[in-house]
């Protein structure tokens, strides 16, 4: 799709605001009132013991727990839209009713906490088929004889230290399309209220936008609008197939923090598209598609990413990186650098982190669970 076709596609989502939003004040994507702007990120739990993309109690307590400690959004983590689309085999995927009917308790759980459910959709691409990050001392690719499948990306060029991928061909990639649009249909129908497209952390879809892992030729390499061309293509297909009240949300890694690689002012040119076609927000990370690379870690690294998108895209952006702190995660909201603030590794540590924020904050809530007020902090 070219800038000028996409942009002839007008968004119609609204994010809801106030004129100095705080951590605490609600936001509306699409009429999908989510509480607060606190969100847990996805985080990958390679925790699927039967290899069938199943969900299992582990992720219904790991992702109930957050809800119960009044997370706004809660995004499981990357769930395949097929097989090869896993990074592990102990990865949760969406390409099968069981799956999905796993999913659904697990939202109706979250729903009754008042938290709400959100879905990254993935594909790991070269990226997929390796062993999980814990629980086994071997890393790489998974052989074939131990359960590991030959992967797919834009081209034939290894992530390294992983096996070489297979190019996907036209009708490859008409069936990548046609996975995610899948996917959403089932991630939606078991009750799931926002879809995230992961297009970051050097999975197919970052693989197709960064220069450095698509040496294609075709329409779907070279050119920012050809290598834009499969997540835009997803993303308004996506769109059709759900209906204009599901909010869609689009990961990005803003920059492959090396020369020549994809960019921050790609991601901001690529987000815009994005947004004509029917995105409504947008999820700012970096990194994760090339090694070798120096990344500038410290809390809050990646605000400016998140905010240079907003600025520059002129659409609605969450940050994400380091953020440990209520405070820090407010004034990243009351700055205007971005509209949400997602934790990942502090929703670990403590998943009823919100609870806590609030109270540092002098923020009342009345979403304490019932069986957990005997534990609220006493008006002073």
């Amino acid at each position: 799709m070219s800038s000028a076709s996409a942009q002839a596609s007008s968004p119609t989502a609204v994010v809801d605001s106030v004129a100095t939003p705080s951590l605490f004040d609600p936001i509306s994507l699409r009429g999908v009132v989510i509480r607060n702007r606190l969100w847990a990120a996805p985080m990958c739990q390679y925790s699927v013991t039967e290899h069938d993309g199943v969900p299992t109690e582990w992720h219904l307590v790991h992702l109930g727990s957050m809800a119960a400690g009044g997370a706004g959004l809660i995004v499981v983590e990357a769930t395949a839209v097929s097989p090869e689309g896993r990074i592990t085999p102990a990865d949760t995927g969406i390409w099968t009713d069981t799956q999905a009917a796993a999913w659904a308790r697990i939202v109706r759980y979250l729903h009754r906490q008042g938290a709400t459910a959100g879905i990254q959709l993935a594909h790991a691409g070269r990226k997929g088929s390796t062993w999980p990050a814990w629980g086994t001392p071997e890393r790489g690719t998974v052989p074939a004889e131990q359960g590991g499948w030959p992967t797919l990306g834009p081209s034939v060029l290894a992530f390294p230290g992983y096996a070489e991928p297979l190019a996907l061909d036209a009708a490859g990639i008409d069936t990548v399309v046609t996975d995610f649009v899948a996917a959403a249909r089932r991630a939606v129908d078991a009750g799931f209220d926002v879809l995230e497209l992961h297009a970051a952390h050097g999975y197919l879809l970052h693989q197709f936008l960064s220069p450095l892992s698509n040496r294609r030729t075709d329409e779907y390499g070279g050119s920012l609008q050809n290598r834009a061309r499969l997540l835009l293509r997803i993303v308004a297909a996506v769109r059709a197939e759900v209906g204009e009240a599901v909010p869609l949300l689009v990961r990005f890694s803003a920059t492959d923090y090396a020369a020549d690689g994809w960019s921050v002012d790609e991601t901001a040119e690529v987000a815009a598209w994005a947004a004509a076609a029917g995105a409504d927000f947008f999820d700012v990370s970096s990194g994760g598609n090339v090694t070798g690379v120096q990344i500038p870690l410290s809390p809050g690294y990646q605000v400016p990413l998140a905010r240079f998108v907003k600025d520059n895209a002129r659409v609605p952006v969450n940050a994400v990186g380091l953020i440990t702190t209520a405070a820090h995660a407010n004034d990243i909201v009351t700055s205007g650098a971005a509209d949400a603030v997602m934790l990942g590794r502090e929703f670990l540590r403590d998943p009823h982190f919100p609870l806590r924020a609030a109270h540092e904050l002098g923020v009342q809530l009345d979403y304490w669970p019932g069986q957990y007020l005997r534990a609220a902090w006493p008006e002073v």
